[in-house]
């Protein structure tokens, strides 16, 4: 009798070690490169052991199902979960139970419009260029650049959603209101696309409220550039043509602001939109030593002197592109 409970023991025993062995340390993959598990929201433990055993994520249910009941408290999150090497059970109820979801990063640069943002997301894997454009433009401006993460079945409708509603918290972080609030971020997008230096932002945005309140075209370039690439015919540098597009978004032809942003601006230049500078400043110009700082000047003859003096270094630079522009001063400029 001592004999049957000892082996009975011993069998127990080799059960035991034979079922931790599967569940702690057999790293299995039943599977080739990669596979991917989507676990709706409330999928009970069993249906769970299913999916990841149809997929070859584990060797068998019920290894998944030991791996739950050993570790009561790690109870798995919903979420598309990419497996790629083989995994123990128990790895795998860990990486659930912490929600290691696969997601897709999506980075927005600062000063990026709805067209290179459009290029962006289909670069991430995040949908076609076409599509998102289409449901991004008129949100132009209100979608924050940062740094994302979506999971791959995220639609253009949860990006933009995801990136506007991330302009409002920072909007309201800044102090901004309803007010105005179309005018101060057409504004902070045009001191986006003009500033390098954070240090010049808010003096950017002071120069163009000078020449908005003396009646003076804005004659901006980034407007020039949007202007083209509403219209489907940028060609990556500013010709004469473009200047005297009659697109209402050109500011070298039309008084006042543009009619909408021109890029999606980051929280330096929304705050410099809402806080200008005081300035007597009317025009700058990129500074020679393409250091990105501007030369500003209060009247045009100062402001054509470092115009000259600017051209004259670009005459030593080896030229780049096709027929450049022939009006204005080359570089990032107010005139």
């Amino acid at each position: 009798m001592r004999l049957k409970w000892k082996a009975a023991l011993a069998v127990a025993a080799a059960l035991v070690a034979a079922a931790v062995y599967l569940v702690e340390a057999d790293r299995y993959a039943g599977f080739q490169g990669e596979v991917f598990v989507d676990i709706p929201m409330g999928t009970p433990s069993v249906r769970i052991a299913g999916m990841l055993a149809d997929a070859g994520v584990v060797r068998h249910p019920l290894v998944f199902l030991l791996a739950r009941t050993w570790h009561p408290g790690r109870k798995p999150l919903a979420g598309e979960y990419r497996f790629s090497e083989p995994t123990s059970p128990a790895q795998v109820l860990e990486r659930l139970a912490r929600g290691d979801v696969y997601l897709l990063e999506l980075r927005v640069p600062e000063g990026t419009d709805v067209y290179d943002l459009a290029a962006l997301v289909e670069a991430a894997g995040l949908g076609r260029t076409g599509e998102f454009l289409r449901l991004a433009l008129p949100h132009e401006g209100y979608l924050f650049p940062s740094t994302y993460r979506f999971p791959r079945k995220a639609t253009p409708e949860m990006i933009v959603h995801t990136m506007r509603r991330t302009f409002e918290k920072v909007w309201e972080e800044l102090g901004g209101t309803e007010e105005k609030k179309r005018e101060t971020v057409i504004l902070a997008s045009l001191v986006e696309a003009e500033a390098v230096q954070d240090e010049e932002r808010a003096r950017i945005a002071g120069v163009y409220l000078n020449r908005l309140r003396k009646g003076m075209r804005l004659e901006c370039d980034p407007t020039v550039r949007y202007a083209a690439k509403r219209q489907g015919r940028w060609r990556g540098a500013i010709y004469r043509s473009d200047l005297e597009n009659r697109d209402r978004y050109n500011t070298y032809v039309w008084y006042g602001l543009p009619p909408g942003p021109v890029t999606n601006p980051g929280r330096k230049s929304l705050e410099a939109a809402l806080h200008p500078a005081e300035t007597d400043s009317l025009y700058f110009v990129a500074r020679s030593n393409g250091d990105g700082g501007h030369v500003f000047s209060r009247d045009y003859e100062s402001h054509q002197k470092a115009v000259r003096e600017y051209r004259r270094e670009q005459n030593h630079a080896p030229r780049k592109g096709g027929d450049p522009r022939v009006a204005g001063a080359a570089g990032r400029k107010a005139r």
